[in-house]
């Protein structure tokens, strides 16, 4: 970057940088939490790669409450780096919190999202940006040969993955890949909340945007470990289920609940018609075994609790929009032109 200044004339030199800083066509976006080895080394691959693509780029660096030394970090980085922009938070958010609070301070044209744990390589950006230019609205990484725990991630990463296109009928490999290409008119509406950033491309494909997938490098984690665990398993399952709900039954919730309705009014006509069965065939008295009302029961409370998960997803939605709030509370920024 001080080589590429120095070369350009005194009376053009501000323009340049303002440039660079105020119109940015790239923003990369990388949530972080408790990542202090990983920051500098980071930044410095992220700024060799994206100084060489010869293009007005900002790193936004969104700090999700760490506790460790990552915000002292970014705060010494972003002195000599003005590119550098961080969005600090007041406590840990979640992932998905953290790249909604990414997209909302972009700038540029095309996001590109990262992890800041090294596992992702700032080597591959160029070729999401390529398939940027060839047409394509969302470009996700498929980390091919992925360097985790054979069982506990790589498995269940595929299975997981498997279930997730055969139900939102986007075939991806790899929706858990951070790093990801968008362009901006794809995701400046999308809103996420729970465990929804890996669906964005889902989000993207309803909505007519063109996806594809390509094959990135994927390293072994150097420092710190996992911050996720098999209960992130759930958690998605259950976001899939709220997301195939909103796509195809938010304006009309009462296919969900009218069907669920009417299916519990047939398990209790059949149940009904196997109490008589017995009563008239088998002459035994239905109150003399618990069976049918622990089943019923069970599987009323199993269907209320879905549809209040249901409703309480809508209704989070409608306090978030209606009110203009974000999931997130954000404590200060740094080198935005706005502070």
């Amino acid at each position: 970057m001080q080589n590429m200044t120095e070369a350009i004339e005194p009376n053009r030199q501000a323009p340049y940088l303002a440039a660079r800083l105020e119109c940015p066509a790239i923003s990369v976006i990388v949530p972080i939490h408790n990542e202090q080895e990983s920051v500098a080394p980071l930044c410095e691959a992220l700024f060799d790669v994206l100084d060489s693509i010869g293009r007005p780029f900002e790193v936004i660096c969104i700090n999700d409450g760490s506790t460790d030394r990552s915000i002292e970090t970014l705060r010494e980085i972003a002195k000599e780096r003005n590119e550098l922009r961080v969005v600090n938070f007041r406590r840990n958010y979640g992932q998905t919190a953290a790249m909604m609070a990414g997209i909302d301070y972009a700038s540029g044209n095309i996001i590109v999202s990262i992890d800041a744990d090294l596992q992702n390589d700032p080597r591959d950006i160029p070729a999401l940006l390529a398939k940027i230019e060839e047409g394509f609205d969302v470009v996700s990484g498929w980390r091919k040969d992925r360097q985790d725990a054979a069982i506990r991630r790589n498995f269940v990463s595929r299975v997981a993955n498997g279930v997730i296109s055969k139900i939102s009928g986007v075939q991806l490999h790899d929706f858990g890949c951070t790093l990801k290409a968008y362009r901006r008119e794809v995701v400046k509406d999308v809103r996420l909340y729970g465990e929804m950033h890996r669906f964005v491309p889902i989000y993207a494909s309803w909505m007519g945007a063109r996806v594809c997938e390509i094959p990135v490098r994927h390293h072994a984690r150097k420092f710190g470990k996992s911050k996720y665990g098999l209960e992130r398993i759930l958690k998605v399952i259950l976001d899939l289920v709220v997301v195939k709900f909103l796509d195809r039954y938010l304006v009309k919730p009462i296919y969900v609940f009218g069907g669920f309705g009417l299916l519990s009014l047939l398990i209790s006509f059949l149940l009904t018609g196997f109490m008589i069965w017995l009563k008239f065939f088998e002459g035994v008295s239905m109150i003399q075994t618990p069976l049918p009302l622990l089943t019923a029961l069970t599987f009323l409370v199993g269907v209320q609790s879905i549809l209040l998960g249901l409703i309480a997803e809508i209704l989070v939605r409608t306090y978030f929009e209606a009110r203009e709030r974000r999931a997130y509370s954000v404590r200060d920024t740094i080198n935005f032109p706005s502070a």
